[in-house]
Protein backbone atom coordinates (compact mmCIF):
# COMPACT_ATOMS: atom_id res chain seq x y z
CA UNK A 1 0.00 0.00 0.00
CA UNK A 2 1.08 3.26 -0.88
CA UNK A 3 2.25 5.86 1.77
CA UNK A 4 0.54 9.59 1.19
CA UNK A 5 2.66 12.48 0.98
CA UNK A 6 1.37 13.62 4.98
CA UNK A 7 1.77 10.10 5.91
CA UNK A 8 5.26 9.75 5.12
CA UNK A 9 6.24 12.57 6.66
CA UNK A 10 4.36 11.59 10.02
CA UNK A 11 6.63 8.33 9.53
CA UNK A 12 9.94 9.95 9.20
CA UNK A 13 9.17 11.82 11.89
CA UNK A 14 8.39 9.34 14.04
CA UNK A 15 11.31 7.03 13.26
CA UNK A 16 13.59 9.96 13.99
CA UNK A 17 11.55 10.52 17.50
CA UNK A 18 10.34 14.03 16.47
CA UNK A 19 6.61 14.91 17.74
CA UNK A 20 5.16 17.29 14.89
CA UNK A 21 1.61 18.61 14.56
CA UNK A 22 0.12 18.32 10.92
CA UNK A 23 -2.94 20.50 10.48
CA UNK A 24 -5.01 20.82 7.73
CA UNK A 25 -5.31 24.93 7.01
CA UNK A 26 -7.25 26.96 4.39
CA UNK A 27 -5.28 28.56 1.61
CA UNK A 28 -3.48 32.11 2.79
CA UNK A 29 -3.13 34.81 -0.30
CA UNK A 30 0.02 35.93 1.98
CA UNK A 31 3.09 35.07 4.48
CA UNK A 32 1.04 36.70 6.88
CA UNK A 33 -2.49 35.39 6.40
CA UNK A 34 -0.81 31.87 6.39
CA UNK A 35 0.88 32.46 9.68
CA UNK A 36 -2.23 34.40 11.37
CA UNK A 37 -3.80 30.73 10.60
CA UNK A 38 -1.57 28.86 12.09
CA UNK A 39 -1.03 31.45 15.53
CA UNK A 40 2.45 31.92 14.54
CA UNK A 41 4.90 35.04 13.43
CA UNK A 42 5.98 35.00 9.96
CA UNK A 43 9.07 34.46 11.21
CA UNK A 44 8.15 30.98 11.96
CA UNK A 45 7.10 29.73 9.05
CA UNK A 46 10.07 28.51 7.37
CA UNK A 47 10.12 27.85 3.73
CA UNK A 48 11.79 24.14 2.71
CA UNK A 49 13.68 25.26 -0.92
CA UNK A 50 15.26 22.40 -2.95
CA UNK A 51 19.07 23.67 -4.20
CA UNK A 52 20.84 22.61 -7.25
CA UNK A 53 24.66 22.57 -6.66
CA UNK A 54 26.77 22.85 -9.66
CA UNK A 55 27.66 19.12 -9.48
CA UNK A 56 23.74 17.86 -9.65
CA UNK A 57 23.63 17.26 -6.40
CA UNK A 58 20.64 18.94 -4.11
CA UNK A 59 20.13 20.09 -0.55
CA UNK A 60 17.39 21.54 1.33
CA UNK A 61 17.27 24.82 2.26
CA UNK A 62 15.15 26.04 5.50
CA UNK A 63 14.55 29.83 5.48
CA UNK A 64 12.42 32.21 7.75
CA UNK A 65 9.27 33.10 5.88
CA UNK A 66 10.31 37.18 6.41
CA UNK A 67 13.60 36.01 4.63
CA UNK A 68 15.27 35.27 1.13
CA UNK A 69 18.30 32.70 1.02
CA UNK A 70 21.63 34.83 0.38
CA UNK A 71 23.07 33.05 -2.58
CA UNK A 72 26.34 34.43 -1.36
CA UNK A 73 26.13 33.36 2.07
CA UNK A 74 25.10 29.69 0.70
CA UNK A 75 28.06 29.65 -1.75
CA UNK A 76 30.78 31.03 0.78
CA UNK A 77 29.21 28.40 3.47
CA UNK A 78 29.15 25.22 0.75
CA UNK A 79 32.48 26.28 -0.92
CA UNK A 80 30.83 26.06 -4.28
CA UNK A 81 30.79 28.64 -7.21
CA UNK A 82 27.06 27.80 -8.57
CA UNK A 83 23.70 27.27 -6.90
CA UNK A 84 20.12 27.26 -8.46
CA UNK A 85 16.69 26.14 -8.05
CA UNK A 86 16.09 23.75 -9.50
CA UNK A 87 12.63 23.20 -11.96
CA UNK A 88 9.26 22.33 -9.94
CA UNK A 89 9.61 18.94 -11.77
CA UNK A 90 13.45 18.30 -10.61
CA UNK A 91 12.52 19.06 -7.23
CA UNK A 92 9.52 16.57 -7.18
CA UNK A 93 12.03 14.16 -8.42
CA UNK A 94 14.58 14.55 -5.60
CA UNK A 95 11.60 15.18 -3.05
CA UNK A 96 8.31 13.15 -3.62
CA UNK A 97 6.97 16.88 -3.04
CA UNK A 98 5.14 19.62 -5.32
CA UNK A 99 6.64 23.06 -4.40
CA UNK A 100 4.71 24.68 -1.98
CA UNK A 101 4.62 21.21 0.24
CA UNK A 102 8.44 20.48 0.61
CA UNK A 103 9.55 19.41 3.92
CA UNK A 104 12.59 17.27 4.45
CA UNK A 105 10.76 14.89 6.34
CA UNK A 106 9.61 11.74 4.56
CA UNK A 107 11.53 13.19 1.34
CA UNK A 108 12.34 11.26 -1.33
CA UNK A 109 15.93 11.56 -1.26
CA UNK A 110 17.40 12.12 1.77
CA UNK A 111 19.39 14.77 1.02
CA UNK A 112 21.67 17.80 3.67
CA UNK A 113 20.02 20.04 5.02
CA UNK A 114 21.16 23.77 5.58
CA UNK A 115 19.05 25.61 7.81
CA UNK A 116 19.23 29.25 9.01
CA UNK A 117 20.14 30.27 12.49
CA UNK A 118 17.03 32.61 13.14
CA UNK A 119 15.25 29.57 13.37
CA UNK A 120 16.94 28.22 16.09
CA UNK A 121 14.51 28.20 19.38
CA UNK A 122 11.31 28.35 17.53
CA UNK A 123 8.32 26.36 17.32
CA UNK A 124 8.04 26.10 13.49
CA UNK A 125 5.96 25.42 10.75
CA UNK A 126 7.02 24.27 7.19
CA UNK A 127 5.35 21.84 4.51
CA UNK A 128 3.75 19.23 5.27
CA UNK A 129 3.78 17.33 1.65
CA UNK A 130 0.49 18.26 0.26
CA UNK A 131 -0.98 21.27 0.08
CA UNK A 132 -3.86 22.58 2.72
CA UNK A 133 -1.31 21.27 5.32
CA UNK A 134 1.03 22.63 7.34
CA UNK A 135 3.88 20.40 9.60
CA UNK A 136 4.37 22.12 13.15
CA UNK A 137 7.46 21.20 15.28
CA UNK A 138 10.43 22.13 17.71
CA UNK A 139 12.91 23.86 15.07
CA UNK A 140 16.20 22.97 17.62
CA UNK A 141 15.09 18.81 17.50
CA UNK A 142 13.73 19.20 13.85
CA UNK A 143 17.60 20.49 12.77
CA UNK A 144 18.96 17.68 14.76
CA UNK A 145 17.18 14.89 13.64
CA UNK A 146 18.81 15.97 10.24
CA UNK A 147 22.10 16.74 11.55
CA UNK A 148 21.18 19.73 9.97
CA UNK A 149 24.02 22.88 9.28
CA UNK A 150 23.01 25.84 11.03
CA UNK A 151 24.31 29.20 9.84
CA UNK A 152 22.90 32.49 8.66
CA UNK A 153 22.38 31.99 5.18
CA UNK A 154 19.24 34.59 4.40
CA UNK A 155 18.87 38.59 4.55
CA UNK A 156 16.00 40.37 4.99
CA UNK A 157 13.00 39.89 2.17
CA UNK A 158 12.99 42.52 -0.41
CA UNK A 159 9.87 43.83 -1.74
CA UNK A 160 9.48 42.29 -4.84
CA UNK A 161 12.85 42.29 -6.12
CA UNK A 162 13.92 39.77 -7.67
CA UNK A 163 16.65 37.25 -6.17
CA UNK A 164 18.79 35.12 -8.36
CA UNK A 165 21.47 32.55 -7.58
Amino acid sequence: MTQSATERVDHDARARGLAVEVVERPPANSLEEAASLLGLLPSDVVKSLVVKRHDGDYLFALVPGDRQISWSKLRALLGVNKLSLPSPERAFEATGYERGTITPLGSATLLPVIADERMLGKRIALGAGAHGHSLLVDADALLASFDATVADITDPLQPRSSSRP
